[in-house]
């Protein structure tokens, strides 16, 4: 196992801290006038996306974490379980809805997301940014009512809910920013 120091963080470096793996959100060498000098530390718990502040010893030695992101194409669920194929071996891996996440809402079958795990254990989900969708239930538009900040409700094809500007029909296939849930555009 590689170990880093304190003095090694960068933005995104994921490391073993207290038996959980954490990822360095922002850090700050600090040197003050009297005293010994310290790395003050912005970490996120990857497994629980919890955002914890702490300081450390520049000198202080922590396991680095080796995160595996897999490309597997979701294939279906079966309940509560998600089944991905492995692109490699082919392979159906399940997952629990809990490790989703929320963009997992827009994934249609056979698209391909990326499957973390650390030492085997998986434990999110990373998926496309962008996703194409049909619209498949929203009211209709009116002809020449061209707001452009006016939004109305709509449904895609995944059976999520966004926020579309007026002149969209169902049918229309639109792009979404799958971390936040808006419509970008009319997909081309």
């Amino acid at each position: 196992m590689a170990t880093i120091t304190a003095g090694d963080f960068r933005n995104g470096k994921t490391f073993e801290y207290e038996g959980k793996i954490m990822q360095v959100v922002e850090f700050q060498h600090v040197k003050p006038g009297k005293g010994a000098a310290f790395v003050r530390t912005k970490m996120k718990n990857v497994v629980t996306g919890a955002v914890t502040e702490t300081s450390f010893n520049p000198t202080a030695k922590f396991e680095e974490a080796f995160i595996e992101r897999k490309d597997m194409a979701y294939s279906y669920n079966d309940g509560d379980l998600y089944y991905f194929m492995d692109q490699e071996t082919f392979d159906m891996v399940p997952l629990g809805q809990d490790l989703l996440g929320d963009a997992f809402k827009f994934m249609t079958e056979n698209t391909v997301c990326k499957v973390l795990s650390y030492k085997g254990n998986v434990f999110g989900l990373e998926c496309p940014n962008f996703m194409d969708l049909e619209v498949t239930e929203t009211e209709p538009g009116l002809a020449g009512n061209t707001a452009t900040n006016t939004l109305k409700p709509a449904t895609v094809e995944t059976g999520a809910e966004v926020k579309v500007p007026l002149f969209i029909n169902i049918g229309d296939k639109i792009t979404i920013d799958t971390r936040t849930g808006e419509y970008l555009s009319r997909a081309k």
